[in-house]
């Protein structure tokens, strides 16, 4: 559970004494400090048909603010030190990674926006920028800002990561089954009404497609939002060819009269962050439940030429 206080003496022990008075252990404590207000987050179990009406009922008993409570994850019970340590070292390894890293450190995998409510209003963001690209973690639970601080090192980290690695991988080795359409073979990109193919000697191994524009958001004033799909083969994938397709897919679209695109994957899709990096593209990457948005303005791009 987190809740919130002014700082002043004895706070957290007025939670505590009144926890102790209704049953309820306290397993581990994460404080961060504000300026002039404290959030805590506590891992308690309760008695048994305890709810998250009890626990804020229990909160404001002690005169704190109830912020939520949420089932308890193994993750809550890990040392949070450690927890930092490890997704360091999963960013590390693979820094493409990093918004599903980002996502599970800050528990807004598990924490989808309830049905039906609108999303701005319901969830809270944690916006940091790796490159040109804005990643961000939305969640229930509002981010304080020593977690902030630590989104901005985090993402820091990766863009360090990606400097240092910015050399030319070998291309991989294409399964036996798939040579007939030619180790060496180098991409055509064909646009045909809403749609951009790679083709390699006649067979089409990556598709991208613009489909119909979507009712704009509160914050769409003016704005035309069509959505995209994009796949490559799995023989053919970290070639280069998701990045190509998306930037001409983004082309196509402002072309025929899209100010931005959409597009929507699993969160842990681990190709989105260097494909949109390696387009050059302006985008923005949201996290949120399960899912990964990709929101890339195209007014800006240069359209195809018209026959």
């Amino acid at each position: 559970m987190r809740a919130s206080l002014p700082d002043r003496p004895g706070g957290l022990a007025d939670l505590a004494r009144e926890c102790a008075e209704r049953g309820v252990d306290i397993r581990a404590v994460q404080v961060f400090p504000g300026v002039d207000a404290v959030t805590d987050e506590l891992v308690v179990e309760t008695p048994e048909g305890w709810g998250a009406a009890e626990v804020a009922l229990l909160v404001e008993s002690a005169g704190w603010r109830h912020l939520a409570a949420l089932p308890c994850t193994p993750e809550a019970l890990t040392d949070q030190p450690a927890r930092y340590v490890a997704a360091a070292r999963r960013i590390l390894a693979r820094p493409q990674a990093f918004p599903e890293v980002v996502a599970q450190l800050f528990d807004a995998l598990s924490e989808p926006a309830p049905a039906g409510a609108p999303e701005d209003q319901v969830l809270d963001a944690l916006d940091v920028t790796v490159g040109d690209v804005q990643v961000q973690v939305r969640r229930a639970v509002p981010f304080t800002d020593v977690e902030r601080a630590r989104g901005v090192a985090l993402a820091g980290l990766v863009s360090d990561v990606l400097r240092r690695g910015a050399t030319a991988a070998p291309p991989p080795v294409v399964p036996a089954g798939n040579r007939r359409l030619g180790v060496g073979s180098v991409p055509s990109y064909v646009v045909d009404g809403d749609v951009v193919r790679a083709v390699v000697d006649g067979a089409v191994v990556g598709l991208a497609t613009v489909h119909a524009p979507v009712p704009p958001g509160p914050d769409d004033e003016g704005a035309v939002v069509r959505p995209v799909t994009l796949r490559v083969d799995a023989a053919w994938q970290r070639r280069g060819i998701g990045t190509r397709l998306l930037g001409d897919v983004c082309r196509l679209a402002h072309t025929i009269g899209a100010t931005d695109v959409v597009l929507e994957t699993r969160a842990d899709n681990q190709a989105v962050l260097p494909m949109v990096l390696s387009a050059g593209m302006r985008g923005r990457i949201r996290m949120a439940g399960d899912r990964l948005t990709v929101r890339v303005p195209v007014r800006d791009l240069r359209p195809f030429a018209r026959p």
